[in-house]
């Protein structure tokens, strides 16, 4: 059974930077997609980031500049470095995974940017 967890919210000050991980395990043969989606309280979820198996990768433009999306195939892990953050970063932020044709979604980690 694949399983996709989530880590390293948390709480920070606005001009911060926080960085997540998500992690795939189980039984995995190939990784063809890794994003992170947010979701804001009364917002719909929105992707952020997004990387493919050949490290290409896309960004909302909200985000362009102050976040980096990045992957260890080794490790099967997608990491978001986010900096210069702001209060409208705040949200719940997911993992999404494209694993051997099916897809997977963490169960996500709180961000809070404080002004």
């Amino acid at each position: 059974q694949v399983q996709v967890v989530e880590s390293g919210g948390g709480l920070v000050q606005a001009g911060g930077s926080l960085r997540l991980s998500c992690v795939a395990s189980g039984r995995i043969f190939t990784i063809r997609l890794m994003e992170w989606y947010r979701q804001a309280p009364g917002k719909q979820r929105e992707l952020v980031a997004q990387i493919s198996s050949g490290t290409r990768s896309n960004y909302a433009d909200s985000v362009k500049g102050r976040f980096t999306i990045s992957r260890d195939d080794a490790k099967n892990t997608v990491y978001l470095q986010m900096n210069s953050l702001k209060p409208a970063d705040t949200a719940v932020y997911y993992c999404r995974a494209v694993i051997d044709g099916y897809q997977y979604w963490g169960q996500g980690t709180q961000v809070t940017v404080s002004s």
